[in-house]
């Protein structure tokens, strides 16, 4: 009986020591990443989408992991992200990362991850507070909009300190402007919108709106605005306010058609084609992230909850959720200088 024992022990030993040699087999040798974008012709998405492309090559070389990154494209419909997030579940992807198409109806998109037991990275549009907190395995990634739309503001308020002519065109003492507006619902484009133009006010420029409008961040409905504006206002806008670079480039689209080339046009997002505007004396300013940061945290982020380890020290999440991403004014020059 004692030797049947010790032969029952021996086998439960072989047999553990089997089971922790197929885990250490098992270790991960490659991650599956889904990535849904909320509208992958933004100008500012495609620029973060290569910049990831980019970190998952660069975290294969570095850890020796395969990174497969589904890429999807919602085109601006909440139900087809809704149905790629369910994809990429059934895919057996590790980690899901989300451009939401409309931040405030994640709940769906949640509950499937959720269910699952798959980790969310949101960026660029962060989802209401209230879904954030249903889980802790929920994390965003994004630029602090009050903070983005204080930079913008302060590229004006520095250049009427320097030259108040370089923005009061016609010598009237009040400089007056025109809003170009994103998504009405987005909370970026309302924060921009409140607080540049606050900080043009707490900074003593003398303001005067004439008009403004929605052009859902796009470039083409931004120059179809301007073009309405200059006939509708001729000789009287001196200043464009954008809240983001591709609409701020419809507006110089507009103006360059007319042969106007006084006026100032001021953006946000520091995109390709808005840092181009801005070397060639077309755009003034722009407030830009590094995209390379911003792609990376996303990257390291979702690699870490992947593989089930430690959340990336060099992006310090705030509450254990947020990380905020930097950013700087990057300025041109006056059109009157």
């Amino acid at each position: 009986m004692q030797g049947r024992k010790i032969f029952l022990m021996f086998l439960a030993c072989m047999a553990l020591t089997a089971c922790g040699g197929d885990r250490k087999e098992e270790e991960k040798t490659s991650i599956r990443i889904g990535i849904s974008l909320y509208r992958g012709e933004d100008t500012f998405i495609n620029n973060i989408r290569g910049e990831l492309e980019e970190k998952a090559k660069e975290y294969e070389r570095r850890n020796g992991i395969k990174v497969i990154l589904d890429i999807q494209d919602a085109k601006g419909s909440q139900n087809t992200q809704n149905d790629q997030v369910e994809r990429f579940i059934s895919l057996g992807c590790d980690v899901v990362c989300i451009n939401p198409v409309d931040r405030m109806d994640a709940s769906l998109m949640i509950d499937r991850a959720m269910t699952a037991g798959v980790p969310v990275v949101f960026f660029n549009r962060q989802p209401v507070e209230e879904d954030m907190n249903r889980w802790d395995q929920l994390y965003y990634i994004g630029v602090d909009a009050k903070e983005t739309a204080m930079l913008q503001g302060k590229i004006v308020v520095d250049l009427y300190g320097r030259d108040p002519g370089a923005l009061d065109l016609n010598g009237d003492g009040v400089v007056s402007y025109v809003l170009l507006e994103g998504e009405s619902s987005h909370q970026d484009s309302l924060i921009r919108t409140e607080w540049s133009i606050q900080t043009l006010k707490d900074g003593g420029v003398p303001i005067e709106k004439i008009t403004g409008g929605i052009a859902n961040w796009e470039r083409s409905q931004a120059s179809a605005l301007m073009e309405q504006w200059l006939l509708a206002y001729p000789d009287t806008i001196e200043l464009v306010v954008s809240n983001n670079d591709d609409m701020a480039l419809g507006a110089i689209d507009a103006l360059e058609r007319e042969g106007i080339d006084d006026i100032n046009v001021i953006g946000i997002d520091g995109t390709i084609p808005g840092m181009e505007a801005l070397e060639n004396g077309r755009l003034l300013g722009t407030v830009s992230a590094n995209k390379e940061v911003y792609a990376g945290a996303i990257m390291e982020l979702a690699a870490s909850r992947a593989l089930d380890e430690p959340l990336p020290d060099e992006y310090p999440l705030e509450d254990g959720t947020y990380y905020w991403v930097l950013q700087q004014i990057l300025n041109g020059e006056a059109k009157k200088d």
